[in-house]
């Protein structure tokens, strides 16, 4: 059984139950799917179990290439899968795949210049083109105003100071020694204890040789 669609993007969805297809677009690959029709011999005759399971033709099941051969493979697939139904399931399955078509077509346009079906979403009703081929005005000049306010964004924060403060490496001074003591409690060279001594006034801490607070002037005991 070969089925000849409008488009080899699509998927058979059919049951024993009954026949439903679904179109996908060329494009964003976004799917309509058709009305479902109950199968008047379901229950009837030798029917095929495992039938639920949807079989895609074309792009939609073995990708974009090749099409010709995909096509091929996908009517042998179809062919095994419906093996075992009846003569009449199989009518009303044809007939209702001609229908889906139809019903389908009114969802979908043809681009002149790529061929390629694609949905509501992808035409350029202006310009009788998919977005591809012609992109709509509207869209591509709101697009670059929003690249275009990013990019000024950007540039104008590169130019704005937003760090005011005074970048400087402090370093602890021994009492004793005078040197670089490091971050232990002793001086790394003499061995002075580098404990602060807190003022009682405001807090701070000072040395521990320190006699008056360096930020009040507070005797220190």
């Amino acid at each position: 059984m070969v089925l000849n669609a409008f488009t080899d993007n699509y998927e058979d969805n059919s049951t024993e139950a009954g026949f439903q297809f679904t179109f996908f677009c060329d494009l964003c690959n976004e799917g309509y799917k058709t009305q479902f029709v109950s199968s008047k011999t379901y229950g009837k005759g030798k029917l095929l179990g495992g039938l639920g399971k949807a079989i895609s033709i074309g792009a939609s099941f073995f990708g974009q290439s090749n099409i010709g051969s995909n096509i091929e493979e996908g009517s042998d697939i179809l062919s095994e899968r419906f093996e075992g139904m009846s003569p009449e399931w199989m009518k009303e399955h044809d007939a209702a795949f001609v229908a889906a078509q139809t019903e389908a077509k009114g969802h979908f346009h043809r681009c002149p210049k790529c061929k390629l079906w694609v949905c509501d979403n992808d035409w350029n009703e202006q310009d009788g083109l998919c977005v591809d081929d012609a992109p709509r005005e509207n869209v591509e000049v709101a697009a670059a105003r929003g690249k275009k306010m990013v990019e000024d964004i950007e540039a104008k924060a590169s130019q704005t100071q937003v760090f005011t403060g005074d970048i400087e490496r402090k370093q602890t001074l021994c009492p004793e020694c005078g040197k670089p003591a490091g971050q232990g409690k002793f001086c790394n060279n003499c061995g002075a204890s580098l404990e602060m001594n807190k003022c009682s006034r405001c807090g701070a801490k000072n040395s521990a040789n320190a006699k008056f607070c360096g930020e009040c002037g507070n005797k220190l005991i």
